[in-house]
């Protein structure tokens, strides 16, 4: 599994905001600064976590970009499930794959327990850990 650019600033974002949670609607603009990401690609993945309930956005004087939910009801999986494609570290394990091999093959148990150590992992790293570095 190769987590990409949108997954890695999504986690940045969550992060920033997580931090900054106090301050009520944080700015595009303030974010963008503070996580050196450009104000376009930036709002694009703001889009996505609103559209997905995971933050809530106002536009205008006083608007921005805020959390839905306190930073430890947040899970880096819930995170990553939404900007990845995929979280299966091969094409067999994509939901609805069918790989014609899977009943004999001597290596899909190795992947599936790769898959299932991934999940697991990301689904015990709660957001709020990430902001106090407690990982």
């Amino acid at each position: 599994m190769l987590v990409s650019t949108r997954g890695r600033y999504a986690l940045r974002v969550m992060a920033d905001l997580a931090e900054h949670s106090s301050e009520g609607y944080v700015p595009l603009k303030e974010i963008a600064a503070r996580q050196e990401i450009s104000e376009k690609y930036l709002e694009s993945i703001l889009k996505t976590l609103v559209r997905q309930g995971l933050l809530s956005g106002v536009r205008g004087k006083g608007g921005g970009y805020r959390l839905t939910r306190r930073p430890e009801e947040y899970t880096v999986r819930e995170i990553l499930a939404i900007t990845e494609e995929t979280l299966a570290p091969v094409a067999c394990l994509e939901d609805g794959a069918q790989c014609p091999r899977s009943g004999g093959c001597a290596t899909v148990g190795l992947w599936r327990g790769l898959y299932d150590a991934i999940n697991d992992y990301l689904s015990s790293v709660k957001l709020s850990e990430l902001r106090s570095s407690q990982i």
